[in-house]
C-alpha cells in the first residue's frame, strides 16, 4: 500500500497551530456554547414555569408541571435534537459543511427568540408553543453536532487534533456555566425590584407577575452568542477535505488552504479511486466500518442515558441532600435563584475541570485510554453513591454525597462524554464522515431520551405516598443509580470496538490514502 494523501491535505496536518486554528475553535465552539445553553437552561427553570403556569391556590405546595408537560419540555428538544444529527448529517455530506453550518445557525437564533415569545397565555398555549419553538431550536442544535465536529477535525493538524476538537467540545460545559451565571443575574435583578413573600406566607403574592419575564430572558438569552458568530461562519471556507476529496474539486481546496495557512501550495491532478466509492450501506462499508460505527453508536447511547439522566435531575438531587430549600419556604424569584446556585457549583467544580482535563491530556493519552478509564470511574462513584445511598442522604454526610457526585461528572467529562464526540469525526471517509457522526450523535441523543424520560419516572420513590404529584411509583432513586452503575460498565465493555485515532492522519483512518500498487 502507498500512502496516496494529497499535498494539500498533507499541509494541513503537518501544519503548525496557528491563528485559524483558533478562529476555527471559536466560530465552531460558539455553536456548541449556544447549544449547551440551549439544552441546559430548561432545567433551571421548569420550577418557575410550574408555579407561573399550574399554580393551585388550595394546594399546600407551589405549582409544579405535570408530569408529561415536565416530559415534554425537557424531552422535545432533545427530539429535534436527533432528527436533526441525522438530517443535517447527511446534508453536512451532500451540499458540504460550510453551506449547512449557516442554516443550522440561523435556525438556532430564531427558534431561541421564538421560544421565550409564546402565544396566549393560558398554561395550554404557552407550552405548546414553547415544546413547537424548542423542538425546532433541537433540530438546529442536532445540525451543530456533526458540523462542528467534522469542520474541526478536518481543519486540524494530526498532532492536535484531538485536543482542537475536544475544545469545541468544552465550549458545552461554558455554555451550562453561563446558563447558571444569566439566571443567577436575572433573578437577582428582579429580587431587588419586586421583592415578594415565600409561598408559606402568602400563597398568591410568592410569585408576582412580573416573574414571567425571567424564564423568557433566561431562554432567548442564548440567540445572542449565536448571533455574534453568523459573520465568521459565512466567511470560512469549506473544509479542503470536502472540497479536494468530496467535490473532487482538487484545486479550489489548494486555493482556500493556501489562503488560510498563508502559504503558496501547488496544485495537483489525480483521478479518484473507483474503490472508495462505497456507500453507507454496502458491504464494503460494513467490512471497513461496522464494528466502529456500532462502537461509536452503543458507547455514546450508553454514556448518554447516565450523563442526561443525571444531568436533568441534578436539581432533584440537590432537594435531596437540601443544597435547596423546601419549595414553599421559597418565593418563585429565589427558587430560580437556589436552582441556578447550585447548578452553577457543580458546574464550577466538576463539569468544566473535567472537559479540560481532555483538552490537555487526549493527544497525550489516546481517545481509547481515557474513554475506558472515564467509564471505569463512572461505574465506581455510581455504585460508591448507590450501595450506602442510605448513608449519603443523612444531613451530616451531604459534602460527602456532592463530592462524589461531582466526581461521577468529572470523569464523564474526562472520559466518554468528550471522546465519544471526538472520534466518530475522525475514523470515517469524508464524503460520510458528517453522516457517520450524525448518526453516532443521534444514537447519543436516543440514550439522552431514555435517560431523560426514563429516569424522570425510574427514580419516583416506591412508596406511593411519596412520590411526585402524578407520577406513578417507581424504583426509587438507589435502584436507579444501580442501573445506571450498570449501564456504565457495559459502555466500557463497548470501548473495546473503538479504534484508536491518535496521531494518524484523517485520510490513514479512513482508508482513503490507500491505493493498490
Amino acid at each position: 500500500m502507498a500512502d496516496q494523501q494529497l499535498g494539500v491535505l498533507k499541509a494541513l496536518d503537518v501544519a503548525k497551530t496557528q491563528l485559524y486554528h483558533f478562529t476555527a475553535i471559536v466560530i465552531a465552539g460558539m455553536g456548541f456554547f449556544t447549544d449547551a445553553y440551549d439544552l441546559f437552561c430548561v432545567s433551571l427553570v421548569t420550577k418557575l414555569l410550574g408555579r407561573l403556569y399550574y399554580f393551585n391556590p388550595t394546594s399546600a405546595k407551589p405549582g409544579s408541571l405535570p408530569p408529561h408537560v415536565a416530559a415534554a419540555v425537557n424531552g422535545v428538544a432533545l427530539c429535534g435534537t436527533l432528527a436533526g444529527q441525522l438530517f443535517f448529517g447527511w446534508l453536512g455530506d451532500k451540499l458540504g459543511r460550510k453551506k449547512v453550518y449557516g442554516l443550522t445557525l440561523i435556525m438556532m437564533i430564531l427558534c431561541s427568540v421564538a421560544s421565550g415569545l409564546s402565544f396566549g397565555n393560558t398554561a395550554k398555549s404557552v407550552m405548546t408553543t414553547l415544546c413547537f419553538f424548542r423542538f425546532w431550536l433541537g433540530f438546529g442544535i442536532g445540525g451543530d453536532y456533526p458540523l462542528s465536529a467534522t469542520i474541526m477535525s478536518e481543519y486540524a493538524n494530526k498532532k492536535t487534533r484531538g485536543a482542537f476538537i475536544a475544545a469545541v467540545f468544552a465550549m458545552q460545559g461554558v455554555g451550562i456555566l453561563a446558563g447558571g451565571f444569566v439566571a443567577l443575574a436575572v433573578s437577582s435583578i428582579f429580587d431587588k425590584q419586586f421583592p415578594s413573600p415565600t409561598y408559606k406566607e402568602d400563597r398568591f403574592l410568592s410569585t408576582p407577575p412580573q416573574a414571567d419575564y425571567i424564564w423568557r430572558i433566561i431562554v432567548m438569552f442564548g440567540a445572542i452568542p449565536a448571533a455574534l458568530t453568523f459573520y465568521w461562519r459565512m466567511k470560512m471556507p469549506e473544509t479542503a477535505r470536502y472540497t479536494a476529496l468530496v467535490a473532487k474539486d482538487i484545486k479550489q481546496a489548494t486555493k482556500d488552504m493556501s489562503k488560510v495557512l498563508q502559504v503558496e501550495l501547488e496544485v495537483e491532478e489525480r483521478a479518484a479511486d473507483p474503490k472508495l466509492n462505497y456507500g453507507l450501506f454496502s458491504k464494503e462499508f460494513l467490512r471497513r466500518h461496522g464494528l466502529p460505527l456500532l462502537g461509536c453508536t452503543s458507547t455514546w447511547f450508553l454514556l448518554d442515558i447516565a450523563f442526561y439522566s443525571q444531568n436533568l435531575f441534578q436539581k432533584d438531587i440537590f432537594s435531596a441532600i437540601g443544597w435547596i430549600p423546601k419549595a414553599d419556604t421559597m418565593n418563585a424569584i429565589h427558587e430560580v435563584f437556589k436552582i441556578g446556585r447550585a447548578q452553577t457549583l457543580i458546574a464550577l467544580c466538576s463539569t468544566v475541570p473535567g472537559y479540560w482535563f481532555t483538552v490537555a491530556f487526549i493527544d497525550i493519552m489516546g481517545r481509547f485510554a481515557i474513554q475506558l478509564m472515564g467509564f471505569f470511574m463512572m461505574t465506581v462513584f455510581m455504585f460508591a453513591i448507590a450501595f450506602p445511598y442510605n448513608h449519603w442522604i443523612k444531613p451530616d454526610n451531604r459534602i460527602g454525597f456532592v463530592i462524589m457526585y461531582s466526581l461521577t461528572f468529572f470523569f464523564a467529562n474526562f472520559g466518554p462524554n468528550a471522546t465519544t464526540f471526538i472520534v466518530p469525526a475522525e475514523i470515517f471517509p469524508a464524503r460520510l464522515r458528517s453522516t457517520c457522526h450524525g448518526i453516532s450523535a443521534a444514537t447519543g441523543k436516543a440514550g439522552a431520551i431514555v435517560g431523560a424520560f426514563g429516569f424522570l419516572y425510574a427514580a419516583q420513590s416506591q412508596d406511593p405516598t411519596k412520590t411526585d404529584a402524578g407520577y406513578p411509583p417507581g424504583i426509587g432513586v438507589k435502584n436507579s443509580l444501580i442501573m445506571l452503575g450498570v449501564i456504565n460498565f457495559v459502555g466500557m465493555l463497548f470501548t473495546f470496538l473503538v479504534p484508536e485515532p491518535k496521531g494518524k492522519s484523517l485520510e490513514e483512518l479512513s482508508g482513503e490514502a490507500e491505493v493498490d500498487q
